[in-house]
Formats: C-alpha cells, structure tokens, sequence
C-alpha cells in the first residue's frame, strides 16, 4: 500500500503520481490528490495543456478515505511525444483555489495561477546508447594532453604560422596583442600520438570513452574555429594517427567522442576563407563561392552574424541544403565519415543554438552509421525544458540528443562544497531526475571541471578577493599550502559525490593531477607529467576502480535520504546491493545512521556493526565522505 502523503500532491510520490517523472507516449499516468476533508470538497480538476497549447480539464473522482484526507484521482494518457505541463483547481466551501507547483515537489494552494508541473513525454521506442553512462569519460584539451615530439611548423593548405612553446609548462600567452587581440595562437604540441602512448594511464583510470574538443584544422589552439571538418589538424597528427588511436583504444574497451561545431565555422577556414589562406573560394571571397550560401551576410563581404559576435566565428546558416549535406547528408559527410573512422559518437558544441531539426537530422544520420552512436549536447541548465532564442527546444522527446553535459550537477556540487546546503543539492538533482527519462539521466556527462570554467582545485580553494585579481595575478596563481590542502579535501568530496551518482564521471585531464587554474586560458595549462599530485591522483584511481567494478553505482536506483546543512546522504541500490553514500563537507563531525545490520566503507575499509533496531551508527568526520556497502536490513 503507498504511503499517504503529508500534502494534497507531491508529484514525486507514486500516491500522487505514477509513473514517476517521464513518460512514454502511449502510457497512461495516475493522477491522485489528497485534500483535508474539512475544505468542504464539491470537485477537484485535473487540468493538462501541450506546451503551447490550450488546457483540458479532466474532472476527478472521489475514491473513499485516507486518513484525515479525500483521495481523488484521474489519469492521463499522452498520445504523442512533447512537453506537457499540469495543475489542479479544487472547488470547495471556501470557493475555488489552485494547486501549483511547489518547492520539491510539494504542491501549493494558490488564489490564482502559478508554477505549472512539467510532464516530459518521450517516444517508448527511442533509447538512447547505454555504454557512455555505464562508464568513466576522459576529456582531453588535445594540444595540452600529451605530446609524442617537439612541435614544429605544420605545412599544408591554410595552416598560418604558429607560436610554438618548447617548454610544456610555460603559461599560455594571456595578454593582447598590439591590436588588442588575444589570438590564441600559440601551441604546446600534443598531439593523437601523444594520446596514443599514454592510453594504459588512461586504462589505468578504467576509461572507457575518450571525449576529444575540436580535433581538426583550425587557426585556434582550441580548434573551436573549424578551418577545415574533413582533416586532422597537422600538429595534432594524421587521420592514420586518428584511425590508430580509435583501433588501440578499442583493443582497450575504450571508445573516442568527437567534438562537432557546426554553429559556426573559422574566420580562417576553407569555408569563409576570411584571410585568403586556403587554395578554395570562399564566402568572404566571392559570393559565387559554393560556401556563399552557407552564411548570413547583412552586408558581404564583411557585416555577416557571428558567435556572440566574435568576427572570428562567423556563424552558419544550418539548414541549408548544401551546408546540410556537407555535414549530414552526404555519404562523405562530416558526421559519417569520422564514425566511418573509427569515432563512436559526437558532442554537439553549443546545442542551444543548433536548430531542433538539424539535431534530429544528425542523430539520425550517425544512427544509420552506427546504431549505438551518441550525440551529446552541450546545454548549462535544465535541458528538458531549456529556452533558447524564444523558443522552447526539444531534446528529449526521441531521436534529438542522447545526453547532455550536466552542468546542473557541476554548480550544485561546487555550490554545496562552497557552503551551500545538502537540501539545495538534492533538489536541484531531484529536478533533473524528473525531468528527464530515465535513459537520458542516466547517461549524462557529469562534469565537474570543463575547457570553458575554472578548475575545480581552484574554485574550491580561492578566496573571494582573489577572483579580482588581474591577469597576470590569475596566470602566476597558486593556492597557498594551508589553502591547497583543503581544496584537495573539498575535491575529493567532489569527485566522490561525481563518482557516485547516475551518468557518466567525466574528468576533465590534469583534475586528477591536482592541476589549477583560473579561466581561459589557464585552465587549459598542460597536463603535468612528472609533476602530479600522487596523493590526489592514487584517491581518483581508487574511486575510478570501485565505479567501474559496481553495477551498482552505473544502473541502481537513487534515493535521497538525510540531506541537512552540511550532510549528504543518499543511497544506490539494485536488487542484489546497496551503497550508501555519506558526505559531510562541514567542519565538525556529523553522527547519523544506516539502515543495515553490518557496512564497510568502500574507500579505506572502514567497518561498521549493527548499533540499534534503526541500523548502524556512523560518525562522519569534518571534509570526510563515505560510500558504504550495507549488509542486511535492521
């Protein structure tokens, strides 16, 4: 029998609602609410509206007693994929009042309309490819990884000279140039090579995908300025290194993600040709350029949209035709030909500003190439009802992404560890979980350092007048001792947290190493080989183990349980196990319990028996996280 709600709805109770969270098209969900039977209750309306749409009313019906309550149900059956959003009205003695959305769930009795409650509907027969969020995700900056040889000039056609740093710790250049540019120019030399000769360290942390940024020409050391989508950048390597990479990772149960950025292109590229460098005609060039088309021109040759306006990334128009093929379509496409290759997938950079229709072509593009392909979309917030440019985008319905980079999950872990409540935490994952299909939430890049923010060392470390700091403050920082120390604490906490919930851990190269950094470009410093933090790197080695060795931690349930001020704890569970996870960022111990006759923590071995009939107590030091195997029920 389902437990009676303290509330007239909790959408995130099967009482009130079930299924929980998303739906399938086609499946009914059970709709049941709960009100005190002094209101004096006539009726009770369930309304639901299509994104977009206008509201239906579905009356309901009185189903007998609850305790002190009315219990009052109905169902709903989505025919279609989409965004749905509900609410009740109850007509009572006092007249009628509306139940909206509320914090975590809950409902609130309003006198007129509030927040809606969102029902995301997806297509039953979609599934998004399960091997990325079973496994551990590498995120390589390519030209700071690792280098097999000391840079030199690149030749070909449209490569511009480069500067070249020897040295693989210097600072990347930070300040303008004379003209007040800062041209991201300047090259450390890693190279596919590289990667290649440092694939049993990353087998070491039990990778199982490789997740590249941009691989191919480009002017840029980030290689976000596409200048060239069929070719390996020349100082990176080859295609042959490309191919000899994807077959050796392979041999090692890994798997390569692409970088894909396709908003925009190069300034300097065999596209728009800005600089005349490449032997083509490009848009900048001719406006009978084959490439003419392909952008958005107020004024040609030189007033043209462009990325937040940066005159270096002139945006594309992504739905035309030939722009399509080049990069979908076409059985030499940019999409099938890397897959062809030997990638298993692409992460699309800035998904929100891609069109809906362009996604799902793509997707189903790399479909038809290999059927457990991924296409993973950068977005920063809530992705299932994500707003861009004024326009509701739809990701999740079937056939648009497979995941997202949780970004939701980065600034709530940053943000707790930082002070911020364990309550806080668990309802900005409670939303996501909810919010999105299961598949998806469970295959979604947890992220906590990334190329476009601050390491997390130093987020978690820095005081709030150092953020102030200018440039070449911010180039030639490091945390003090005392400072550095407690960072690496917090980190951990981090990484535990990262570890330990669905999805993928994705680490961004060199975290691991207890490399800091401020952002762009400091957080893009070269791996540091010979250098490491041993301590920090041997704790991520230990937790990569345990992630990969627990079916657990990659498919379980989730559960939170206590989350107060300091103290998380939440619980994975699979019909055959059950981990609990303790994390107390405070700086006192905190005493709390779990339900089990017998634990060990995971992490050093820690023991714990059965104290009461509630189960086990455990203490948990200040900075200390657990993850605890629990035998048998009190």
């Amino acid at each position: 029998m389902k437990a009676i709600p303290d509330c007239m709805f909790h959408s995130r109770e099967l009482a009130c609602k079930k299924p929980y969270g998303a739906v399938k098209a086609g499946e009914t969900v059970e709709f049941s609410v709960y009100p005190r039977r002094e209101r004096g209750i006539q009726y009770v309306t369930l309304w639901v509206e299509e994104d977009g749409g206008q509201p239906e009313a579905f009356p309901m019906r009185w189903y007998g007693l609850a305790g002190a309550r009315d219990r009052y149900s109905t169902s709903f059956t989505p025919d279609h994929a989409g965004l749905y959003w509900y609410y009740f009205t109850v007509d009572g003695s006092d007249g009628p009042v509306y139940a909206m959305r509320g914090y975590g769930g809950r409902c609130e009795i309003l006198d007129t309309l509030g927040d809606k409650y969102q029902l995301t509907v997806y297509d039953p027969a979609y599934r998004p490819p399960s091997w990325f969020g079973e496994g551990i995700t590498y995120n390589i900056f390519p030209d700071r990884f690792c280098r097999d040889r000391m840079p030199v000039q690149p030749e070909g056609e449209g490569v511009a000279p480069r500067v070249l740093h020897e040295n693989w710790d210097d600072i990347p250049v930070y300040q303008p140039d004379g003209n007040g540019e800062i041209l991201n120019n300047d090259f450390f030399g890693g190279t596919l090579r590289g990667v290649i000769e440092k694939l049993d360290y990353l087998e070491s942390l039990h990778v199982r995908t490789i997740y590249f940024n941009p691989i191919f020409q480009a002017y840029s050391n980030h290689r976000y300025d596409t200048g060239d989508y069929k070719r390996v950048d020349p100082l990176l390597g080859s295609e042959e290194d490309f191919q000899t990479l994807c077959v050796e990772a392979a041999a090692r149960g890994m798997r390569v993600v692409l970088d894909g950025v396709f908003n925009h292109t190069g300034y300097d590229s065999r596209y728009f040709n800005g600089r005349g460098r490449y032997d083509s005609v490009g848009a900048h060039q001719s406006q009978e350029s084959p490439y003419y088309r392909w952008f958005d021109f107020q004024q040609w040759p030189d007033q043209y949209g462009s990325w937040w306006g940066i005159y270096t990334l002139p945006q594309v128009r992504e739905m035309d035709e030939s722009y399509l093929d080049y990069i979908i379509d076409n059985e030499d496409s940019v999409i099938r030909r890397w897959l062809r290759l030997g990638a298993s997938g692409w992460r699309l950079d800035v998904a929100d500003e891609l069109p809906d229709a362009f996604i799902r072509r793509l997707n189903a593009a790399a479909k038809q190439e290999k059927p457990d392909a991924l296409i993973i979309g950068e977005v920063w917030e809530d992705a299932s009802n994500k707003i861009a440019y004024s326009e509701r985008r739809r990701y999740f319905q079937g056939g648009e992404l497979d995941s997202v980079m949780n970004y939701p999950l980065r600034d709530a872990i940053l943000a707790f560890l930082n002070g911020g409540t364990a309550e806080h935490f668990a309802e900005t994952m409670e939303c996501i979980r909810e919010n999105y299909p299961r598949d998806v939430f469970y295959n979604l890049m947890n992220v906590i350092g990334t190329h476009d923010t601050a390491r997390a060392l130093t987020i978690l470390g820095v005081s709030e007048e150092e953020w102030h700091m200018d440039r070449d403050g911010r180039a030639h920082y490091a945390l003090p001792p005392d400072r550095l120390e407690s960072a690496q604490r917090r980190l951990r906490l981090a990484a535990v947290i990262q570890f330990t919930m669905p999805g993928s851990p994705t680490i961004y190269y060199g975290d691991e190493a207890g490399r800091q950094g401020f952002e762009d470009p400091f957080n893009r410093r070269t791996y540091p080989w010979g250098a490491e933090d041993r301590a920090l790197l041997g704790f991520y080695r230990k937790l990569c183990a345990l992630r990969a060795d627990s079916d657990t931690l990659a498919r379980g349930g989730l559960r939170f349980l206590r989350c107060e001020g300091a103290l998380l704890q939440y619980e994975r569970e699979t019909e055959h196990s059950r981990l609990l996870i303790l994390v107390n960022r405070g700086h006192h111990a905190v005493r709390t319990h779990a339900r089990a006759v017998y634990a060990v923590d995971m992490l050093d071995g820690a023991e714990f028996d059965r104290a009461d009939s509630r189960g086990i107590h455990v203490t948990v030091p200040p900075e200390t996280a657990y993850i605890l195997r629990c035998f048998g029920t009190p």
